[in-house]
């Protein structure tokens, strides 16, 4: 344990790191100005992170240089809105926000995602069952288009259609340069109640009557068949304890050992990040030892990330798999599948995939969900978020792709929808079917008639 740090203190740390030395407009102009400047190369980001997980065909790019839009321009409490850049971070968007005594209705389980990211892909975490995924909470955007403009979206102005079809454009409609998104209050404490299950059955029901409940949020994780683990925590003014899971302890862990727990507001919020979920035992990051060596400031999602994309690129571990004997495909994906379907989803997953632990996350039915072109999901209906981050690796040989593609399949079949932001493996006509393609279309023609962002496909599936 450890003592908490005041919403002062973090707001203190967050000021000391970030001087606000020009204005949004002025960050906007010069932006434009660099765009228009004659380069017949496709538009890119220079930006310093990434949580896309797909490997790339490297082409020259015309960079644009993104990172200044990292500021909070605005906190209302009352109104229940802030308005922040699109290349803010989670980090530093909630550290903003918690000295007002609220944060953003959605904020995702890494700290380094951006909000503009979360935005264009699709952001989402334990308070997903009642305010949806991320870009449900946007109530506008200012979007840089492919045509040198700079248009705000909202859900009844002229732009509505892009409004709409933004979310899961990964950067191929435009760039989101500002962003006014919802925020809900906070208390100083969040407490967590995890409860144990032995069949999916009862457990997916046990969701779906925690999303009726009065906590704040839900989530879970299946450790195997007979370990499915509900989580419910709700904010409390008051804290007998709080654990910490930034160092030495791991937060998955304890859900298997506490039936109850206490967490600050903002160590609630990072829970997942120190350990990459579970991710970190990969990197050895699990051993006292080696934990030790990491030290506290790098135990967390940015050094993974780096260390992954750095052995991505020179292919350490390809090399060790050759010599075992052993054929891996990376298998990083989440999947959003209606809850009737949850257990056969979750069946077939444990016997053809086998990766284990699984996250698990509902989202809540939203009145306008599949007004959301290019990631459409039924309104009224509560989906699971099933999150799986590993490498399955078999003695016999199989395509490329081929354990993500049963993914694919089976989602598609079941009525779910995948994320993009790693490998995807579809057929055009099929990803176009499932992807909003005819709107998609006339958003291109519309926003970026020269195509200088790229398409969707290429980028999500072709990688380039």
């Amino acid at each position: 344990m450890r003592p908490a740090r005041s919403f002062a203190t973090i707001a203190l740390a967050h000021e000391r790191r970030k001087v606000l030395v020009n204005t949004y407009a002025e960050r906007r102009d010069r932006l434009i100005e660099i765009f228009r400047r004659p380069d017949d190369a496709p538009i890119g980001l220079a930006k310093s992170t990434s949580n896309l997980f797909r490997d790339r065909i490297t082409v020259r790019k015309k960079l644009l240089d993104v990172r200044a839009f990292n500021h909070v321009l605005r906190v209302e409490r009352e109104a229940a809105w802030v308005e922040t850049e699109g290349m803010t971070s989670y980090e530093d968007l909630v550290a903003a926000t918690l000295p007002h005594g609220t944060m953003p209705a959605v904020v995702p389980q890494l700290k380094s995602i951006t909000i503009g990211g979360a935005l264009a892909g699709v952001g989402i975490e334990a308070t997903s069952f009642r305010h949806g995924l991320v870009h449900e909470t946007v109530e506008e955007f200012d979007v840089l288009t492919g045509d040198g403009r700079i248009v705000t979206c909202t859900a009844q102005n002229d732009h509505r259609e892009l409004y709409y079809g933004f979310p899961n454009s990964y950067g191929t409609l435009g760039y989101a340069l500002r962003i006014k998104a919802r925020t809900i209050p906070v208390s100083r404490y969040v407490r967590l109640e995890h409860r144990r299950f032995g069949d999916a059955e009862s457990y997916f029901h046990s969701v779906a009557n925690a999303c009726r409940s009065d906590a704040d949020f839900v989530d879970g994780v299946v450790f195997d068949s007979g370990e499915l683990f509900l989580t419910e925590a709700r904010f409390v003014e008051n804290a007998p304890y709080t654990s910490d899971y930034t160092y030495e302890h791991i937060y998955y862990r304890s859900i298997r050992e506490k039936s109850t727990d206490y967490l600050t507001a903002a160590d609630f919020l990072w829970r997942w990040d120190t350990d990459w979920f579970w991710c970190s035992r990969n990197l050895y990051a699990q051993n006292p030892l080696v934990r030790r060596l990491y030290g506290r400031s790098r135990l967390n999602s940015r050094t993974y990330t780096q260390i992954m994309r750095w052995n991505s690129r020179w292919g350490l571990t390809r090399v060790i798999d050759r010599f075992s004997g052993v054929h891996p495909e990376s298998v990083i994906q989440d999947v959003d599948i209606p809850i009737g379907r949850a257990p056969e989803f979750l069946d077939f997953f444990r016997r053809q995939i086998g990766i284990l632990p699984v996250w698990i996350c509902p989202i809540g039915p939203s009145a306008r969900s599949d007004a959301y072109s290019l990631y459409p999901i039924k309104p009224g209906v509560l989906y699971v978020n099933f999150g799986f981050w590993d490498v399955v690796r078999r003695r016999e040989h199989h395509p490329a792709g081929h354990f993500n593609r049963l993914i694919e399949e089976k989602a598609a079949e079941l009525g779910g929808i995948k994320s993009l932001y790693s490998d995807s493996f579809y057929p055009a006509e099929e990803f176009w079917r499932i992807y909003g393609g005819e709107s998609y279309r006339r958003l291109k023609a519309r926003y970026d008639p020269l195509g200088v962002f790229g398409d969707l496909y290429a980028k999500c599936v072709l990688r380039r």
